[in-house]
């Protein structure tokens, strides 16, 4: 058995979930990764606290790894939220968000405005379709400008970013902010195009919360002043007093206080499963599992809201059904798992989504009497 055929084996889960943009359960390894470090804590050796404290630098370099980047440029957060809230805070001029974006990013930007004293002022874009693409962020340039903020994927839709494209059009003198939290670890893209990246182990990489994390370029350590540092951010090695210390250098500085030992390990563990599978094949077996999913929509007759490009896409399949809340109700009701919001139903598959899992969504549909859900 290969590598990666031992990674889809522990999506050991009952059938049925396809809410992975919502909340990965965790991964065996990451549930074993918990009790032994938990015992190694209870013992209060300080062999075994410094054991454990060993995942946060695992940690740091395998997200870097992913990321093609230095270890010392990533720090390890709470939430992808707070790695965000080190970006925005430490911002002045015009930023570029959608009013569509996940309030992790909206709400973040505007509360980094609220503080700033009119430092850092919000330009909210409303794209068609909400997708942010190169043309909608031209529109709103101009000398004003210092900074794109943008999920990698959208959260409703499940529209991919050009990452890329976005960096052209913004040039070498703008930031490219990008919250990868329904990205990071099932889609290879060149994250080395943008200048701050932010995502969270508790969806697809399936190591539960508090497993934030945030890299930050030299070209954003250079322009994003880290206003948030707290006692872990200084330049200083263990306890300082009598002296205020200055920043660290590396990413280092965008952080509030020590990581949390287990969480570290979880993400450690997680991101370990996933470099070992490769990132590469992940996302070619999550786009099969994405194509069935659409190809299940058609056949029933139901809207497909997401793009059906690969290169445009990731797990999310946004559907819109003439009766949202009938089909919610159905879906639940044959035990499948998804998020219903408004009129539009998500699917979200993952790489290990099992053939008898889909085979559950297509039944469930035409049981329920798909004539019923088809759109106009």
């Amino acid at each position: 058995m290969s590598t990666f055929d031992e990674y889809l084996a522990t999506f050991v889960g009952e059938p049925g979930y396809l809410n992975w943009a919502a909340f990965g359960p965790l991964a065996p390894s990451v549930r074993e990764e918990v009790f032994a470090d938990a015992d190694l804590l209870g013992s209060g050796r300080p062999s075994s606290v410094a054991l454990v404290a060993e995942r946060i630098g695992q940690a740091q370099e395998l997200v870097a790894g992913l990321i093609g980047a230095d270890a010392a440029e990533v720090a390890l957060q709470p939430s992808s939220t707070q790695g965000l809230m080190h970006a925005l805070y430490g911002l002045g001029g015009h930023v570029i968000a959608s009013t569509g974006e996940f309030p992790s990013v909206s709400l973040t930007l505007e509360r980094a405005a609220q503080a700033s004293a009119g430092a850092l002022t919000p330009r909210w874009i409303t794209p068609v379709d909400l997708r942010v693409t190169p043309e909608a962020v031209a529109e709103a340039l101009d000398d004003d400008v210092t900074a794109l903020a943008v999920s990698h994927v959208d959260f409703r839709t499940g529209y991919r970013a050009d990452l890329a494209a976005l960096r052209d059009v913004l040039g070498p003198d703008r930031l490219l902010i990008v919250d990868a939290v329904q990205s990071f670890g099932v889609i290879e893209d060149d994250y080395s195009a943008a200048d701050v990246v932010v995502g969270h182990g508790y969806k697809w990489l399936r190591t539960g919360r508090g497993t934030g994390f945030a890299w930050f370029s030299s070209r954003a350590r250079e322009r994003i002043a880290p206003v948030l540092s707290g006692i872990t951010g200084t330049v200083a090695e263990g306890l300082f007093v009598d002296a205020l210390p200055v920043p660290a250098a590396s990413a280092q500085a965008y952080t509030v206080s020590y990581p949390d030992h287990l969480a570290a390990a979880r993400l450690a563990v997680g991101l370990g499963d996933v470099q070992g599978a490769e990132v590469s094949l992940i996302e070619a077996r999550l786009a099969e599992r994405v194509d069935t999913v659409i190809e299940i929509a058609d056949r029933h007759g139901i809207a497909v809201h997401s793009p059906r490009e690969r290169e445009s896409r990731a797990g999310i399949v946004a559907l819109a059904p003439a009766d949202p809340a009938r089909l919610a109700a159905a879906l639940a009701n044959a035990g499948i798992v998804v998020t219903a919001r408004g009129e539009t139903l998500r699917i979200a598959p993952h790489a290990g989504t099992d053939d008898e899992t889909l085979r559950m969504l297509d039944d469930a549909i035409a049981a329920a009497g798909n004539e019923t859900f088809t759109s106009a």
